[in-house]
C-alpha cells in the first residue's frame, strides 16, 4: 500500500460519522470495517435537560451500549469538572446508568454538559442544558457573557442577541395564536403578525410554556383545597391557604365533610408526603407484546408522571396510562413493544419516583413462516400476584387514620360549638381556615390543631369523573359515614328521574346507574345527603365499535392460495366523522393495483389481488374518531410451494461402495410441511439425470448404487402440498476415494496403578469422509526412541478408551493413538503427558450407593455387613460394637475393595452399633450401622375395663414382658361391635397401658383385643371381657362442673358451661330470673355428652340476672345457679 492511500483510508475511517436512532446522539466510527459481534457506542437512553434552583442537587442519568464495554467520561462547555466535591461520578449496576452529581448548584454552573462513551471502534456523544433560577433563567449563554471579561466579545454577544421586533410580538394575541398552534403554523403566524425572527420567537414561546405549566400545577393545588363552589383561596409562596371568615354577608357551615374534602385536596396538592408501597419492576418481554409497568401509592393521586428514556410520556395510541378508581394503583400500558421500546422508565409521584428496566427481546420463532405469534401483556418479574389486595389494604390504613382523627374531634368537641382558629399543617406548609357557621347563625372563628374539626356525616369516597360509552351503562358511587342517611341525585342542577336511572343504597354506599348512556346524559352530577355534596362529571362517549360477531370473524385467520385474492370486511358504528385506515405489518396500506379499499359510513372491505407469499402477515384495522379508537387484528396465511432446499451439501461418508449427503431443509417452506425429497444423480461426464428417488421428510440420503472411483452430481427437490421446490445441485462426490482421517487428540491417563493404566481419547475431528472402525495404541518408554504397538494389528480397539496392563512398576510411560477408516490408519496423535506406573496415594473413600444405617434382623437369623471402599495404598480394617472390638462370634473377611462382618447365628444380646474404621496413610473414614436383633413380641397381660366418663370405656392392661427389652415396643388396641362381624383398629402405637374409647352405645355388646407390635411383627391378641352385657343401674342427675359467675362488658359475647351426669341421661332447661329461654333465638343452647353450654353473642343490659340450669331424669332432679353482670358501656355518637 503506498503512503497516500494509507492516509486515505485514515481520514475515510476518521471521518465516518452517523446519527443514532436516539434523537441528539452523534456517533463517529474510527473504523471501516466492524468485526462481527463488535458495534460503535451508542445511547439506550440519554441524559435529559435540568432546570433547578440555586443550591439543590442536579443530576444527569444517561445508559450505553456497545462491544466492547465502553469507557464513559463527562464534560461541560464553559468550565471544567475538576473539583471532585462538586462534580462526582459514579456507575449504578442494578440499572446500568451512568450518573454525574452536581451538587450545591450555583449560576456558574448553567452550562451544556457532554456525555462521552468511548471504545476501540468509535464513540458516540449527546448533550444536556443546566439551567440555573433564582428568580430568573441563568442561560449558558448568559453565563458566557457573565464569565467573560473582554468587551469585545460582550458586544459581539450583544449584537448576536439583538433582534428586530415587530409591534405583533408584544400583542397577547400573538402568543395565544403561538401557544394554541402546531408548530407547522409557527411561520404563517408570524407572518400575519409581521414577527421576522422565528428562531427567537420558538425560544421565548418554550419559555411561556413553561410558565403556563407551573401556573397549572399551583391552580391544581389552589383547586384541592376548595370547599364550596363559590370560594376563591389565594395562594401565596409561603403555601399558605387561607379562608375569608366573613363572605358578603353569607355564612357556612362547618362540619366534617368540608374537613376530609380539605384533607383529601392537602394530600393530592402537596405531594411531599406520598411514597410508592409498590414500586415498578423490570419487564422482559417478547416483541409484539404488550408490556405493563404498576405501582401502588401511599396517598391517592389523580395523575403521574410517566417518563420513558427521560421522555415524558401521554396518554395515545402507543401508551395507555390510567388510575385504579381509588387513585392508588398507577398503570403504564406500551402496546406492541419492539426492540426500540428497551430502556429505562420512571413514575414520578410529587418529589419520589422509581425506575425499571424494559428489555424486549427479538421474536425467536424464525419458523412459523410470518405469522403472528400470540397476542399477551408481560407482567413485571417477581411482581406481585394481588396488587389490588395491597391497595384496598393501603386505603383501609388510611381510612382508619381519618377515623381516628374524626373520633379525637368528637371526643374534644362533643359540645358542638369550637372557638378560636384552626391551622392545617400538610407537609411543610401550613394553612389558617376561617369560615361562617351558617346561615342564622353567629359567626365563630376555628383555630386549633389539625385534629379540632366539627363532626358530623361526611363523605367516606365521593363521586368520580365516568367516560362512559353511548349505548351502553354507566355507574356513579360514594359513601358516607353513617347508613342511616338518604340523599338526592342531580343532573345539572336538577333532580334525576327514576326513567333512565337506577337509584339504589346499600348500607352507607349510594349508587347512581345509567341504564342506557345517550349524548343527553353527559353532564354535572351531584349527590347531596345532609347538607353535603359530592359532585362528578359523565361524559358520554361514542367511539367506533365493532359488531362482536364481525370482530370474531374479523380475527380468524385467512388463508388463501398464491395469485388468489383475500378480503376483509367489518361493519361498524360511533360517531361521525370516522378515520379507517388499514396495516399489513404495521405498514399502512394505500389504494394501489393490487390494493382496494372500500369505505362508507359503517362499513370497511379490503381487497388484496394476486397474494404473494410475501403477503403473509398481520392485517390490522383501525378506526378513530374524535371519541377515541379501535383496532381489529386478523392474519393472511399466503399459501405457496417451498423454495429450494439449502446448500452446500455435507458428505457424510464416501467408500467404494456408498455416498451418503445431507442438506439443509428449504428456508421458506410456503406454509405448508415438507413431505418428501426427490434425489437425482448424474455422472460426471454424462447429460442425464437418473431419478434415484424420494425420502420421506429427513434431509439425506444413502446411495449405494455406485461404483468406486466414479464422480457423481446430485440435485434435490422439496414437495409440500402446494407444489415442488426448485432444485437445489450439489458438487461433485467421488466413490471410494483414500482419504485417511485426521490425528486424534492425545490420550488422556484416567488411572495409573503398578500392574495397569487406563487411557481414554476423542474421535479425530476429521475423520476421512468415511466412519473409524477402531484405534491403534501405542506406548514408549521415557527415554527410549521406539514405540511398541499395544494392541495386536489385527484386533483393533473399537471403543475410545483401554486398560494397558503390560507396564512395570515404577516405569515411566508415554502414549499415542491411531484412528482407521475405510482408507486405512491415519495420522499419529502427539504423545500424551509421561505417567508412572504405580498406585496413586487415595484417601479411604465408601462406593456404597445405598449403605443402610439401620437394619432389624430377626433373633436366630445371621447378620451381615458388606462395605465397598476405595484406597491407596491398600487400608488397615477395624470393626467395632459400641465402640469396642467385635467378639470372637463375629467373622470379618476383607479384599481389596470391600470387607464384609457376619454374625451367623444372632441373639437379641448382639443388638448394638457396628462401625468400620478404614485407615492408611493418606486419611480414614468410618461409617456405622445400628442393628436391632429382636423376635415377634409376647402379647400384653390380662384387659380390665372400667367406665369414669359416660358413653366411654378404658381399656387397661399389664405391658407385654418383652417391654423392657425392645423401647420400640408399642401397642395396638381394636374394637368389635355385637351389631358388625369385623374387628376395627382403635388405637395403635400407644407407648403407654391404658387407652379410653368414645362413643359407646347403651344396648350393645363390645369385645376388646390389645396387641403388642414391634419391627419384627404382632404379638397374639390379649382379649378382655364382654362389655355391655349386664344394664348399668341407674342414677340421679348430678353437676359434675357447676356454673361460675359471669361479668361481661356489653357488646361483648358470654359463654357458661357445666357437666352433669344421670342415667338415664337428664333433660337440661335453661332459666333467666325464672323464665325458660331453651326456645330463645338469642340463646345459642348445646348439650354434648353431658357438657351443656350457653353463648350470648352480644351482651345487653337486659341479659343482666340470675340463670339457672336445671337436670331432671327418672330418679331425681338437679339444678345450678349463676349470676350474670353487664359492665361497661360503649359511648355512642
Amino acid at each position: 500500500m503506498s503512503l497516500d492511500c494509507f492516509f486515505s483510508s485514515i481520514f475515510i475511517s476518521a471521518t465516518i460519522r452517523r446519527r443514532s436512532k436516539i434523537p441528539g446522539v452523534m456517533i463517529t466510527q474510527f473504523v471501516t470495517n466492524i468485526p462481527e459481534g463488535k458495534s460503535t457506542p451508542d445511547f439506550q437512553c440519554k441524559p435529559t435537560p435540568i432546570n433547578t434552583q440555586e443550591g439543590h442537587l442536579a443530576v444527569f442519568k444517561a445508559v450505553v451500549k456497545g462491544d466492547p464495554k465502553p469507557e464513559v467520561s463527562w464534560k461541560r462547555t464553559l468550565g471544567s469538572l475538576s473539583n471532585k466535591d462538586k462534580y462526582k461520578t459514579k456507575y449504578e449496576e442494578s440499572t446500568g446508568e451512568h450518573i454525574l452529581e452536581i451538587h450545591n448548584v450555583s449560576g456558574a454552573d448553567a452550562d451544556t454538559y457532554k456525555c462521552y462513551a468511548v471504545n476501540e471502534y468509535g464513540k458516540a456523544v449527546c448533550s444536556a442544558t443546566l439551567n440555573v433560577t433564582d428568580g430568573e433563567f441563568l442561560t449558558p449563554m448568559r453565563c458566557s457573557v457573565l464569565a467573560s471579561t473582554n468587551p469585545a466579545d460582550f458586544r459581539k454577544l450583544l449584537r448576536k442577541s439583538k433582534v428586530d421586533k415587530a409591534d405583533g410580538e408584544n400583542d397577547e394575541r400573538f402568543w395565544e395564536a403561538m401557544l394554541n398552534a402546531d408548530g407547522r403554523d409557527y411561520e404563517h403566524i408570524c407572518s400575519e403578525f409581521g414577527v421576522t425572527d422565528l428562531h427567537l420567537v420558538v425560544k421565548k414561546l418554550e419559555e411561556k410554556k413553561r410558565e403556563r405549566a407551573q401556573n397549572k400545577s399551583k391552580v391544581r393545588k389552589l383547586t384541592a383545597f376548595s370547599t364550596h363552589q363559590d370560594d376563591v383561596i389565594p395562594y401565596d409562596d409561603d403555601a399558605t391557604l387561607k379562608y375569608n371568615l366573613q363572605k358578603s354577608g353569607r355564612k357556612q357551615d362547618f362540619g366534617s365533610e368540608g374537613l376530609i374534602n380539605n384533607m383529601a385536596g392537602l394530600r393530592q396538592g402537596n405531594v411531599s408526603n406520598v411514597d410508592f408501597v409498590i414500586k415498578i419492576q423490570e419487564i422482559k418481554a417478547r416483541e409484539r407484546e404488550d408490556a405493563l409497568f404498576e405501582c401502588v401509592l401511599t396517598h391517592p393521586l389523580p395523575k403521574i408522571t410517566w417518563l420513558g428514556k427521560g421522555i415524558e410520556l401521554e396518554d395515545g395510541e402507543k401508551y395507555k396510562i390510567t388510575a385504579s378508581d381509588h387513585k392508588l394503583i398507577h398503570r403504564l400500558l406500551i402496546r406492541d413493544c419492539v426492540q426500540l421500546d428497551t430502556g429505562i422508565y420512571s413514575a414520578v409521584a410529587g418529589g419520589t419516583s422509581c425506575s425499571a428496566w424494559l428489555v424486549v427481546e427479538a421474536e425467536s420463532n424464525l419458523a412459523s413462516g410470518g405469522k403472528k405469534i400470540a397476542h399477551k401483556t408481560t407482567l413485571a418479574v417477581g411482581a406481585l400476584a394481588d396488587i389490588e389486595k395491597v391497595a384496598r389494604e393501603q386505603q383501609m390504613k388510611n381510612r382508619e387514620e381519618m377515623e381516628k382523627i374524626l373520633a379525637a374531634v368528637k371526643a374534644k368537641h362533643a359540645g358542638g360549638q369550637v372557638k378560636g382558629e384552626m391551622a392545617l399543617t400538610t407537609g411543610g406548609g401550613e394553612s389558617e381556615i376561617t369560615e361562617a357557621a351558617g346561615r342564622g347563625k353567629t359567626a365563630r372563628a376555628v383555630k386549633d390543631k389539625p385534629d379540632a374539626l366539627y363532626p358530623g356525616v361526611h363523605f367516606i369516597s365521593g363521586l368520580s369523573d365516568v367516560n362512559a360509552i353511548i349505548s351502553e351503562s354507566a355507574e356513579l358511587t360514594c359513601r358516607l359515614s353513617s347508613e342511616d342517611c338518604d340523599g338526592v341525585w342531580f343532573r345539572d342542577g336538577k333532580q334525576v328521574s327514576p326513567t333512565d336511572f337506577s337509584v339504589s343504597k346499600d348500607g352507607s354506599v349510594h349508587t347512581l346507574v345509567i341504564l342506557r348512556c345517550t349524548e343527553e346524559h353527559s353532564g354535572k352530577y351531584r349527590f347531596e345527603a345532609d347538607g353535603r355534596k359530592t359532585e362528578a362529571m359523565v361524559n358520554v362517549k361514542d367511539p367506533p365499535r365493532i359488531n362482536l360477531e364481525d370482530l370474531t370473524a374479523f380475527t380468524e385467520p385467512v388463508t388463501v392460495k398464491t395469485g388468489h385474492h383475500a378480503i376483509f370486511k367489518a361493519n361498524f358504528v360511533g360517531f361521525k366523522p370516522i378515520k379507517i385506515q388499514w396495516y399489513r405489518e404495521g405498514e399502512e396500506l394505500l389504494d394501489d393495483a393490487s390494493t382496494k379499499i372500500e369505505k362508507s359510513c359503517g362499513h370497511t372491505r379490503l381487497l388484496l389481488s394476486r397474494c404473494h407469499r410475501k403477503d403473509t402477515g398481520e392485517i390490522k384495522l383501525k378506526l378513530k374518531n374524535e371519541h377515541g379508537f379501535t383496532e381489529a387484528v386478523s392474519q393472511l396465511n399466503v399459501l405457496d410451494k417451498p423454495t429450494s432446499p439449502q446448500g452446500p451439501a455435507e458428505v457424510t461418508e464416501s467408500s467404494a461402495s456408498c455416498i451418503e449427503f445431507r442438506w439443509r431443509p428449504p428456508k421458506d417452506d410456503g406454509g405448508s410441511p415438507v413431505v418428501s425429497y426427490a434425489v437425482e444423480r448424474r455422472q460426471v461426464g454424462r447429460n442425464t439425470w437418473k431419478k434415484l428417488g424420494e425420502t420421506p421428510g429427513a434431509a439425506s440420503y444413502r446411495d449405494t448404487d455406485v461404483e468406486h472411483g466414479r464422480r457423481y452430481c446430485y440435485r434435490v427437490r422439496a414437495a409440500t402440498a402446494e407444489g415442488v421446490s426448485e432444485v437445489m445441485e450439489t458438487d461433485d462426490m467421488q466413490a471410494g476415494t483414500l482419504a485417511f482421517p485426521g490425528p486424534p487428540a492425545p490420550p488422556k491417563v484416567i488411572s495409573a496403578f503398578d500392574d495397569c493404566i487406563n487411557l481414554a481419547w476423542t474421535t479425530p475431528s476429521n475423520t476421512g469422509g468415511s466412519r473409524i472402525l477402531g484405534y491403534i495404541l501405542e506406548k514408549r518408554k521415557k527415554g527410549s526412541n521406539l514405540w511398541t504397538v499395544v494392541n495386536a494389528l489385527d484386533e483393533v480397539i473399537k471403543e475410545k478408551k483401554y486398560a494397558v496392563k503390560d507396564v512395570v512398576a515404577g516405569m515411566e510411560y508415554e502414549f499415542r493413538v491411531t484412528a482407521i477408516n475405510l482408507s486405512g490408519p491415519g495420522e499419529s496423535s502427539n504423545p500424551s503427558e509421561f505417567v508412572f506406573a504405580r498406585d496413586p496415594k487415595m484417601r479411604p473413600k465408601f462406593t456404597n450407593k445405598r449403605m443402610k444405617s439401620f437394619m432389624v434382623v430377626r433373633a436366630g437369623n445371621s447378620v451381615r455387613i458388606t462395605v465397598n471402599f476405595e484406597a491407596s495404598p491398600r487400608p488397615h480394617i477395624t470393626w467395632l460394637k459400641d465402640n469396642a472390638p467385635v467378639t470372637k462370634r463375629v467373622t470379618v473377611s476383607n479384599s481389596d475393595g470391600s470387607s464384609q462382618m457376619l454374625i451367623p447365628s444372632s441373639e437379641r444380646s448382639d443388638s448394638g452399633i457396628y462401625s468400620v474404621l478404614v485407615k492408611n496413610l493418606v486419611g480414614q473414614e468410618t461409617f456405622s450401622t445400628e442393628v436391632r436383633v429382636t423376635d415377634d413380641p409376647k402379647p400384653p397381660g390380662p384387659v380390665e375395663l372400667e367406665e369414669n366418663v359416660p358413653d366411654t370405656v378404658t381399656v387397661i392392661w399389664e405391658p407385654s414382658p418383652d417391654e423392657k427389652r425392645d423401647d420400640r415396643l408399642h401397642y395396638l388396641v381394636s374394637k368389635l361391635d355385637s351389631t358388625k362381624r369385623t374387628w376395627t383398629t382403635v388405637a395403635d402405637r400407644l407407648f403407654n397401658n391404658k387407652f379410653t374409647i368414645c362413643n359407646i352405645v347403651h344396648g350393645r355388646e363390645y369385645h376388646f383385643r390389645v396387641y403388642a407390635k414391634n419391627d419384627m411383627g404382632v404379638s397374639a391378641p390379649s382379649e378382655s371381657s364382654t362389655w355391655g352385657v349386664q344394664k348399668k343401674k341407674g342414677c340421679a342427675p348430678t353437676f359434675i362442673v357447676p356454673l361460675k359467675l359471669h361479668t361481661a362488658p356489653k357488646g361483648y359475647e358470654c359463654y357458661m358451661s357445666c357437666a352433669v351426669k344421670g342415667n338415664p341421661a337428664p333433660r337440661i332447661t335453661w332459666y333467666r330470673n325464672h323464665i325458660s329461654i331453651n326456645t330463645n333465638t338469642n340463646y345459642y343452647i348445646s348439650n354434648t355428652c353431658g357438657v351443656c353450654s350457653m353463648l350470648i353473642l352480644r351482651v345487653r343490659p337486659k341479659d343482666m340476672g340470675e340463670y339457672t340450669i336445671t337436670a331432671e331424669n327418672s330418679l331425681g332432679r338437679a339444678e345450678c345457679t349463676t349470676v350474670l353482670s353487664v359492665r361497661g358501656q360503649q359511648i355512642t355518637f
